[in-house]
């Protein structure tokens, strides 16, 4: 057990934010509550970075994760994949994740790839 994962069963507060120009993550966790804000463009060139912060935050103990979308302006084919790969990992591990709705250009294209259903938006 690392330092850090102790003082986040402790109710420690923690904060990361990545920017990478067009893409901004901003990664908190509060409790067992760990949000992911995405702000920008997700697309081939920021996918990668997103999928690691992800994958990072589902390594964790945090009963509870949030990926809000509503600060996105665009998303292109592989960042709804990325979406839609890290939904299929929430449901195989303890259906963890909540998504946060985009704006109507994100939602549009998760409309028009015919996935939107496939996914579970907070309202």
């Amino acid at each position: 057990m690392t330092a850090a994962s102790s003082d986040e069963r402790e109710g420690v507060r923690a904060a990361q934010v990545i920017s990478l120009g067009v893409l901004t993550i901003s990664s908190e966790r509060d409790g067992n509550l760990h949000t992911v804000e995405l702000e920008g463009e997700l697309d081939l060139a920021t996918a990668p970075d997103v999928e690691e912060e992800l994958e990072r935050v589902e390594a964790t103990d945090a009963e509870a994760i949030i990926l809000d979308l509503s600060g996105l302006t665009f998303i292109d084919s592989t960042g709804i994949r990325l979406v839609l790969a890290t939904a299929r990992r929430s449901r195989a591990d303890s259906n963890r994740l909540t998504l946060l709705r985009g704006t109507a250009a994100v939602q549009r294209a998760f409309e028009i790839s015919g996935v939107e259903a496939l996914l579970s938006f907070a309202d």
